[in-house]
């Protein structure tokens, strides 16, 4: 599983209210952020619930049963024991891939991610397949980098707390703090054993970046869905040369907020369908802003670490015929999660349901298929086939 972002703590994307969440978290379970259905800004998770159906409506196969999950939460809570905990285990129990509980401070900082800042060290933990905890990435010019932490990094302890064993998402709650603070990592690298301590920032991401290539060809990478990303899109497409092709470079991007994806593949649509999904049984449906640029030669590169609400963006443009999907399969996470919130002040992120692209493929555990196949060239290959759609010197 892909690492997450040691800002958030599981793979998704929302703000501080009612959100229903893709996963691009899973991403994360680790450090990365998740793709996510959103409702009003503001909106309390209880609200969240009201707009779903009673409990007795049917659920997806390998979701938790919320109200089990509360209750569990507040018996705990009644005998003096950590409603979290009690939650987790019976998520965990129910075959629920996705799902998963934070406490309120994990929850706070994962909501944070969402707006694309975080405070950290800057790396992005994982599970090694030994079932240690490992540095996935580093972001540049982080405290961590300026350290010589290094992707790869094995990490066998946070201020003195052993992590072996421990869930992704309690080591990502002992990597962050206050800003200020100093935190003391015991790493494993090549067999030898080393301490680094770094001190926590406030740290940023650019979820969007534009670059001109010289044949002409505007590249628009966007590496998460977080807040403002999807009109960055929009603004990145209005200013490209008119007539040039585009490749939108979705790969390693791990989901985020559903609104901001569906903002983004409005920029290459005139409305229309771009997914639907269903809540506990509750179909729904999501559709393009008209006025987006049809014409333009578009392609969308992908690979395997091309998630969530970034695969729901591919899966629109791929139906509709607006892009063709350049590189390696994708990772295949099409369901849906939402927050509840629970007796002790816990958040438990549960799977409600799935989404479907315009043609009605679901693509949780198969992903999509690129139309064209390419490797670690793939940025080439789609320059060929943006060739082949008109777009050439």
């Amino acid at each position: 599983m892909p690492g997450l972002p040691a800002f958030c703590l599981r793979p998704r994307d929302l703000r501080r209210g009612a959100v229903l969440t893709l996963a691009f978290l899973a991403a994360v379970a680790t450090g990365a952020l998740t793709g996510c259905w959103e409702h009003e800004d503001g909106a309390g998770a209880a609200e969240v619930r009201a707009d779903l159906p009673a409990s007795g409506a049917p659920r997806a196969a390998g979701t938790a049963d919320r109200d089990a999950v509360a209750r569990a939460a507040a018996e705990a809570v009644a005998e003096g024991k950590s409603g979290k905990k009690a939650a987790q285990d019976v998520v965990s129990r129910s075959g629920d891939r996705w799902g998963t509980v934070y406490d309120q401070g994990e929850y706070a900082a994962f909501t944070e991610g969402l707006d694309g800042h975080w405070t950290g060290v800057g790396v992005w933990a994982g599970r090694a397949h030994d079932g240690a905890i490992k540095v996935d990435r580093v972001q540049p010019g982080s405290p961590a980098a300026r350290a010589g932490l290094r992707a790869g990094d094995r990490l066998l302890s946070v201020d003195g707390h052993a992590v072996t064993g421990l869930a992704v998402t309690d080591v990502v709650a002992l990597l962050r703090g206050t800003a200020g603070t100093p935190v003391v990592l015991n790493l494993s690298r090549d067999g030898a054993d080393l301490t680094e301590t770094v001190r926590r920032e406030q740290l940023r991401t650019e979820p969007v970046t534009v670059r001109q290539r010289p044949d002409g060809v505007t590249v628009i990478k966007v590496t998460s869905f977080t807040r403002g990303s999807g009109e960055r899109v929009k603004a990145a497409v209005r200013a490209a040369p008119p007539g040039a092709g585009v490749m939108l470079d979705l790969r390693g991007n791990p989901g985020g907020l559903v609104t901001e994806a569906v903002t983004a593949a409005s920029a290459f649509l005139d409305g229309g369908l771009v997914a639907t999904y269903d809540v506990r049984g509750d179909q729904r449906v999501l559709y393009a802003a008209p006025g987006g640029d049809t014409t333009r030669p578009l392609v969308a590169l992908v690979d395997g670490g091309t998630m969530s609400a970034a695969e729901l963006v591919t899966g629109a443009l791929q139906d509709r015929g607006r892009a063709v999907a350049v590189g390696s399969r994708t990772f295949g996470k099409g369901t849906v999660q939402m927050p509840t919130e629970l007796p002790d002040g816990s958040v438990a992120e549960l799977t409600v349901g799935t989404y479907r692209t315009p043609a009605g493929r679901s693509l949780d555990g198969d992903g999509i298929t690129p139309d064209v196949p390419a490797g670690e060239r793939a940025e080439e290959r789609a320059v060929t086939v943006l060739g082949g759609l008109g777009v050439g010197p």
